[in-house]
């Protein structure tokens, strides 16, 4: 099984990647700009959350306004 030209294909191709990947130069973000790049996606999230809150609760004062504040719940449904 581990003779099969596929398994020897991989095995070679991540060994040479991982040897590109221990000596490259280094590239991407540090842990710092990663931590920066988190807290403003995490602010953009929570800025859309609360304006989402806002809306949704702007529109049910109008929908409660419009029905009255809710009336009594109804009468129980289709009896006689």
């Amino acid at each position: 099984m581990m003779n099969h030209p596929w398994i020897i294909y991989l095995t070679a191709y991540l060994g040479v990647r991982i040897h590109r990947a221990r000596t490259a130069p280094t590239r991407g973000a540090s842990a710092v700009e990663w931590v920066i790049i988190t807290a403003i996606i995490a602010g953009v999230a929570l800025g859309l959350a609360t304006l989402i809150k806002t809306l949704v609760e702007q529109k049910q004062s109008e929908i409660q306004g419009t029905f009255g504040g809710g009336g009594d719940g109804g009468d129980g449904g289709g009896g006689e």
